[in-house]
């Protein structure tokens, strides 16, 4: 398994859980590493830029979410994933 798979299994609610904040955090995670590695070799690629800073966006609105609902999860998450605050 992945490190990424392992991130996500420990972060699910339930089995086949897809939709909880926590997961759609840890996948958005993985697609602006991608996407970082990606505008590090094409700094004039504006498309991808755009796209990224979106995902950036939308991972930060599901973080203030869950720190406002459930705090412990907000913490675990933060942890899983490496990001700080």
């Amino acid at each position: 398994m992945s490190e990424s798979t392992d991130t996500l299994a420990g972060l699910r609610l339930h089995e086949g859980d897809t939709g909880s904040a926590d997961v759609q955090i840890a996948r958005l995670t993985d697609r602006i590493t991608h996407l970082t590695d990606h505008m590090s070799d094409n700094k004039k690629d504006l498309s991808s830029r755009r796209g990224l800073l979106r995902l950036v966006a939308r991972r930060r609105k599901l973080l203030d979410y869950l720190a406002r609902t459930d705090h412990e999860r907000y913490e675990k998450v933060l942890a899983a994933l490496g990001l700080r605050r």
